[in-house]
């Protein structure tokens, strides 16, 4: 069987660039400032509201990855000087074989997507961790609205993990016990976590604001660095039952 894991970047866009209405909406049950900011810095977490700002591709079995990635708004000249520079940040992506990892540099999202759509065909049975609480659902309304024309079927029956294991699902007994953060169940597991010593998703938005769109790229490589190790220690012992 062929199979590949999968994991996005996104950002929120300018809350101040929004339709008045829409502001109103959005700030609708905000009571105070904090909770009116909390609202602002949660607009990357939907389809709506936000945009993917990377994807990344690692086949488990060969080791391969592809990341695909938007130069940030700190200008296209600084995100190709970034191409050669290794990132300092001390995550699984220094600790793995660059070797095995291409960063591509797209246009924008609506290249982003396709590039995604074009790849994930290829493979019979995609991994993600709380891919059908996020990445899924984020990735087929962006297409939507972009227009670009999705090549499967993200969100399979969810009990059959043939075509879609979500680790997340299975390592909560599809909701039966208590959620964890990726970072969590790697250090549950004694997995390098991609957050030691590097962003963290919600450091991303800002990353792209200073052009440092080569960093997100690597985050997400360490993303998914970590997801295929929490796969292979789930597989080897519980994952065949």
């Amino acid at each position: 069987m062929s199979r590949v894991i999968f994991d996005i970047e996104t950002i929120g866009v300018d809350f101040e660039s929004l339709e008045e209405k829409s502001k109103e909406y959005l700030l609708k049950y905000a009571e105070t400032e904090e909770k009116a900011e909390e609202v602002k810095q949660s607009l990357a977490f939907y389809p709506v509201t936000g945009e993917v700002v990377a994807i990344g591709l690692l086949n488990p079995d060969s080791g391969k990855a592809v990341v695909y990635f938007r130069h940030g708004e700190g200008g296209e000249e600084k995100s190709k000087k970034q191409k050669n520079k290794k990132s300092s940040d001390t995550n699984d992506a220094d600790d793995a074989d660059e070797t095995n990892v291409k960063y591509i540099e797209v246009r924008d999202e609506k290249e982003l997507l396709e590039k995604f759509w074009e790849d994930i065909k290829h493979y019979n049975q995609f991994i993600t961790f709380n891919g059908r609480g996020f990445d899924c659902p984020f990735l087929i309304l962006r297409s939507a609205i972009l227009g670009v024309s999705a090549s499967r079927d993200l969100m399979p029956y969810r009990y059959n993990d043939k075509e879609h294991l979500d680790l997340l699902e299975k390592l909560t007994f599809y909701g039966a016990v208590r959620k964890f953060s990726l970072d969590f169940f790697c250090k549950a597991f004694g997995i390098k976590s991609p957050k030691e010593g590097g962003i963290t998703g919600l450091e991303v938005p800002e990353f792209f604001r200073q052009g440092k769109a080569r960093e997100i790229a690597e985050y997400c490589y360490g993303d998914l660095v970590a997801t295929a190790k929490l796969w292979e220690a789930w597989d080897k012992t519980v994952g065949g039952l």
